[in-house]
């Protein structure tokens, strides 16, 4: 058995400028050929991805908080097995779009779901798949919303209303503060290169590049 690849999240806010990073971090790693995937939350194959369309679809107005919930503790089960798994056995770094804090910051926070029943049901997360880091891109929804001109009206989470996604981010700011050597606050309100070179600093600093 070869050495076992870091696991990376990335979490913030919807618009707060993680697709941008994640592009310079795909960029940089093939430049340097270090192997490594990229995949998502909900997402990254066949099964999670259909959820992820049930999820996200702005018609599913009536689906309740629980089922939210469930929904995304499924798709995360399944998309460990399916994507994550193979590929840190394979020694290759694993960089993530979002993961459990999520779910914590939007149903466990947001929603008022409580900690515990959301950590109840990603407790085959939580016990088997813990990031080696997860970068927090540090930037308010209102910011964020801003900066994207406003919610996607196709995305029932965007749709969800700006005290909500407050409470995403205070949610987020709980995390940070409960788990400070595993996430990392990167300030959002940078250049897209300043915060890249953050996320540079950081890698570096862990070991992981």
């Amino acid at each position: 058995m070869g050495n076992r690849g870091k696991f990376i999240t990335f979490e913030g806010c919807d618009g707060c400028g993680k697709s941008t990073q994640l592009r310079l971090l795909n960029e940089y790693l093939v430049a340097n050929e270090i192997p490594h995937i990229f995949t998502r939350e909900p997402g990254g194959g066949k099964i999670s991805e259909a959820i992820r369309e049930i999820l996200l679809n702005g018609k599913n107005a009536e689906m309740t908080d629980e089922c939210e919930a469930l929904l995304y503790a499924a798709a995360r089960a399944q998309h460990l097995k399916d994507r994550v798994e193979p590929a840190l056995a394979q020694g290759k770094l694993v960089i993530c779009d979002r993961y459990v804090d999520s779910s914590l910051a939007y149903q466990a926070y947001a929603r008022g779901l409580g900690v515990e029943f959301v950590e109840k049901i990603n407790a085959f997360a939580l016990e088997k798949y813990r990031p080696d880091v997860t970068i927090f891109i540090d930037l308010t929804p209102e910011e964020a919303f801003a900066r994207k001109h406003g919610a996607d009206e196709n995305d029932r989470l965007e749709q969800a209303g700006m005290s909500f996604h407050q409470k995403v981010y205070d949610g987020y700011k709980r995390i940070a503060e409960a788990e400070p050597n595993r996430v990392v606050c990167v300030s959002g309100r940078q250049t897209p290169q300043q915060v890249f070179d953050d996320v540079l600093h950081i890698l570096r600093a862990r070991g992981i590049l």
